[in-house]
């Protein structure tokens, strides 16, 4: 299938940032100390994927607090951008209530109907892209660094409780010196398009139906990004594809995601759907979409997915119908 090279159509929202993350600081306590000691230096609180957020006007803001107001927790370096050092802490955010349901930790969080300027709870989901590049930059980061931290309290060789060190980004065992870092799952999600140039939407079993994307599957070890394009196509939906190619990746830190990006074209069509992943898989043309989105039946990812702007991409402009 012969087409142009594409471009993504609009910017990857949870892929921003601006500041420098200074990485070459990390280790130096010294310098940390004074950071945390500077009036200047901010601070934003993250507690279970959430931080706070106001609204003025039309724009959304990420509340970031000077250290000697941010509350006691863990503590990682995001970065330094104009000379002002940025932190994250994973503690409760202040001044909100907290509930357990099921064992699990309910913050409220919602926009809607928020006085102007009134701090409200929120999760990238809700306002990734509605932040700035820096703010939406901070908090990729931060949510990322507190979801493994919580995870990875002990030493996977002896049990060993870990202590955080350079900043947030090392773990050490202090039975056995043993070091662990961050870790990063590589996921590929493809756009398909057959022949004909339509599009491959399917829906997993776990969505509520109406609601499609485009596959996507972890990368499994010694396997390439290429590989793992037609393998996971293969294993979803019984089709063959060839000529994968990279268009764009997006960290997606639930709980530790990079979601790499392709559209590969198919050889063959006939979808058997593996029952266990796929609930349903079918082929779009653009003119069927459309009347799909227009008459309700389906509903898209969200902008602030890499999923959206391979199908935008795919289309030819924006689309409407999130979910």
């Amino acid at each position: 299938m012969e087409t142009a090279e594409e471009q993504l159509i609009g910017p990857l929202l949870l892929a921003r940032g601006t500041i420098d993350r200074s990485s070459a600081l990390r280790a130096d306590e010294r310098w940390l100390e004074r950071a945390w000691a500077d009036p200047a230096t901010k601070v934003l609180v993250i507690d279970d994927g959430h931080t706070l957020v106001r609204r003025s006007g039309d724009e959304v803001h990420a509340v970031l607090f000077p250290p000697a107001d941010a509350p006691a927790g863990e503590r990682y370096l995001l970065g330094v951008e104009d000379g002002v050092a940025y932190f994250a802490v994973a503690a409760p955010l202040p001044g909100l209530p907290r509930s357990e349901v099921n064992g699990r930790v309910t913050i409220p969080m919602s926009l809607r109907d928020t006085p102007e300027g009134e701090p409200v709870a929120a999760g990238l989901r809700q306002v990734g892209g509605l932040l700035g590049d820096r703010d939406a930059g901070l908090l990729v980061y931060a949510v990322a660094l507190e979801a493994w931290h919580a995870t990875h309290e002990f030493c996977p060789r002896c049990g060993t409780r870990t202590v955080v060190q350079a900043g947030g980004h090392i773990r050490v065992c202090p039975h056995d010196s043993s070091q662990h870092f961050p870790r990063v799952d590589p996921a590929v999600i493809m756009l398909v398009r057959d022949e004909a140039d339509r599009c491959l939407l399917a829906r997993g079993p776990q969505w509520p139906e109406g609601r499609l994307s485009i596959l996507a599957g972890f990368v499994e070890p010694g396997e390439s990004l290429e590989a793992a394009v037609v393998r996971e196509v293969a294993e979803e939906v019984g089709i063959a594809v060839t000529n994968p190619r990279y268009l764009g990746s997006q960290p997606w830190p639930f709980p530790r995601s990079l979601m790499l990006g392709f559209f590969a074209e198919a050889v063959t069509t006939t979808l058997t759907p593996d029952a266990e992943e796929i609930a349903e898989a079918h082929w779009f043309s653009r003119e069927e979409l459309t009347r799909a989105l227009e008459s309700g039946e389906l509903r898209l990812p969200p902008p602030v997915s890499i999923a959206r702007r391979l199908i935008e991409t795919w289309y030819g402009g924006e689309l409407t119908g999130d979910w």
